[in-house]
């Protein structure tokens, strides 16, 4: 058995040698995208950091994109991506789809935004309410971020409880009630099966931490400790139907169901946060996974690549919007459904069939099994979570089930990883999230395993002790 000393020295090896192929693969990026890098220089000047979006930001710089079309972009530079991202999955259809490009086209001559009611938004009210039984009644918003405000601003108000209680590392948008314990430290995070509200940045009043639970995600056992405790302070449980920028992590064993029954038993609201997570079937993750929460959140998908998001779930709970009522909760929003985001989120949904979520996930299965069966070739170990047309890359140890097993990949080999394919005209997120899009065949999924397989004798030296 080798000693800590020299476990730790190969430990060490392996972080320089890891980071002698970042910068040999940053010096290949910054080669290739020298008008971008003029652009984020004189961006900078400008915007904290050369940009308005903190998602989008990788090391070195982020490519700055000039047209996309079906699934392909092209940079200022002229590199050409297969685009696996899709806006962070907003753009189920790819770039420029035409039929929702037809429908926006169409309107922009009619106007796009009025104040006052309009006949699109009824009828994608009416496709959401269709697809999703669990939604009875929908109202618009601007954002994933308003959507889930909504919905625990109507938890709250429909229970009169105060409390929440979220997932660690669940992203649930950037108000304060659910910045807290998205990517926490894990030094700072308390025990697994009692886990700390930890505030995700500077910013956020200390007064929240005390209305914000936290426990693990697919620990039931754990879970239920933690509700039971505070049974009667809780409003809403708001968990997605998979976890997200956790790392594309499905449930196990039953846990959405669990969420359900326990919920039900001390009449606290369960909160779906379909935002990302509503194309994996016609109805959804919660229809994928098959639960009926109280409330579901959207976003992405019901604008057709626009800014939108929605919340809506049972009558008697969405009535509290109702401006007809005494006590409603006002609800507004200067461009709410405003015209584009509604006449492209129908052309959008009325496209998403059920076929074309079949032949979707079928490419994504098929790309999840060649990821995987290289890493075996290759010796590589690696791990691809996720489902439907959502996955994310893992080179963790142990099984990823949760936040915690997801942070055991060193964020220098997430790194390695994303701008490599970068370099070889695969664009994924920096934390190794990809997505298919309706547009995508096997050509794509060929070419994603291939520049996989290119980059591989990287990814072994830098998983090598």
């Amino acid at each position: 058995m080798k000693s800590t000393k020299s476990r730790r020295r190969q430990v060490a090896l392996g972080t320089v040698e890891l980071r002698k192929l970042l910068e040999e693969q940053y010096a290949i990026y910054e080669r290739r995208t020298r008008r971008s890098k003029e652009l984020i220089s004189t961006a900078r000047e400008y915007m904290p950091g050369g940009d308005t979006r903190s998602v989008t930001f990788f090391k070195p710089f982020p490519s700055f994109i000039k047209e996309a079309n079906g699934c392909r972009m092209t940079d200022v530079d002229e590199n050409t991506y297969i685009d696996f991202l899709n806006n962070y999955t907003s753009l189920v259809h790819g770039h420029a789809y035409p039929k929702v490009l037809e429908a926006v086209k169409e309107q922009l001559s009619k106007g796009w935004a009025y104040a006052a009611p309009m006949e699109h938004q009824y009828k994608l009210a009416k496709i959401i309410c269709a697809r999703f039984p669990s939604v009875q009644k929908v109202r618009f918003n601007n954002s994933g971020t308003e959507a889930t405000l909504s919905a625990l601003r109507l938890a709250t108000a429909f229970t009169r409880r105060d409390k929440i209680l979220k997932m660690e590392g669940g992203y649930h948008g950037s108000h304060l009630w659910v910045e807290i314990s998205v990517h926490p430290p894990l030094e700072n995070a308390g025990p697994a099966d009692r886990p700390l509200s930890v505030p995700e940045s500077g910013g956020i009043p200390s007064s929240i931490l005390k209305d914000v639970i936290v426990a693990p995600f697919n620990n039931k056992g754990a879970t239920e400790e933690i509700i039971r405790e505070h049974a009667k302070e809780l409003a809403a449980v708001i968990v997605e139907p998979m976890m997200g920028v956790a790392g594309m992590i499905p449930p196990k064993d039953g846990y959405l169901q669990f969420l359900r029954e326990i919920t039900a038993q001390y009449d606290i609201l369960l909160v779906m946060d379909e935002v990302m997570m509503g194309r994996l079937s016609r109805g959804g993750g919660q229809q994928f996974f098959g639960v009926t929460p109280d409330l579901s959140t959207f976003g992405k998908i019901i604008g057709g690549g626009f800014p939108a998001g929605g919340v809506g779930g049972r009558e008697d709970i969405m009535d509290l919007f109702n401006p007809e009522r005494p006590d409603s909760i006002p609800h507004s929003g200067t461009f709410n459904a405003n015209a584009i985001t509604m006449v492209a989120g129908i052309a959008c949904m009325e496209a998403l069939t059920q076929s074309a979520i079949e032949r979707m996930n079928s490419l994504g299965n098929q790309l999840r099994k060649g990821i995987e069966n290289l890493f075996e070739e290759e010796s590589i170990a690696g791990q691809v979570t996720g489902a439907g047309s959502y996955y994310n890359i893992h080179f963790s140890p142990v099984e990823v089930v949760d936040y915690r097993s997801a942070q055991q990949t060193p964020k220098e080999l997430r790194q390695l990883l994303h701008i490599a394919l970068l370099n070889n005209g695969v664009f994924i997120a920096p934390r190794g999230m990809f997505n298919m899009s309706t547009v995508m065949t096997q050509k794509e999924v060929a070419a994603f395993i291939e520049a996989v397989k290119h980059i591989a004798p990287s990814l072994r030296a830098a998983l090598s002790p």
